[in-house]
């Protein structure tokens, strides 16, 4: 029984997932509600509340690029002339995003998160599971200074135009 609930709560993302491959619309960017879960893959044009946390590893201003989801494709970073995160012009405020994956046009897009209302702009650079997990010094910066005490908070998230993020 425990296997057949785990095959079910597997199962559902991917459905999520499937639907605007099934789209008979030919259009690129495929526009449904998005669901108000935070584990949920959605448009990202779309606005909603989901998980931030944070990796050290994004505060590294060294960062090679070519180590990220949004490295080397068509769509990626280091095709753009960028080769480090520092290089990136929102730099430390950078991150993993639901929205991202290898060569997505969301690569480099830029996002407003608001906490507890206190907003600020994070460059998606690579892939997360779900929500958004981005530098430590971004997530102090969005909570006062507690992103090591809190580990992570749910905040609301919304496409941004490239030029609050620098580009």
């Amino acid at each position: 029984m425990k296997f057949s609930a785990a095959l079910t709560f597997l199962a559902a993302p991917l459905a999520v997932m499937a639907v605007p491959a099934a789209s008979p619309s030919p259009s690129p960017s495929p526009s449904f509600s998005p669901s108000p879960s935070p584990s949920s893959k959605v448009d990202a044009a779309a606005a909603g509340t989901v998980d931030v946390k944070y990796d050290p590893a994004y505060d590294n201003p060294d960062l090679d690029l070519n180590t990220v989801s949004c490295s080397d494709g068509p769509n990626g970073l280091v095709t753009k002339g960028y080769k480090t995160a520092g290089s990136l012009p929102s730099f430390p405020r950078v991150g993993a995003a639901f929205s991202v994956s290898w060569n997505s046009p969301n690569c480099g897009k830029c996002y407003q998160l608001t906490y507890n209302g206190k907003s600020i702009y994070v460059t998606a650079i690579d892939q997360a599971t779900t929500g958004f997990n981005i530098a430590q010094e971004a997530l102090d910066e969005l909570t006062g200074g507690q992103a090591v005490q809190l580990g992570h908070v749910q905040a609301t998230y919304a496409e941004a135009a490239p030029a609050n993020c620098g580009f």
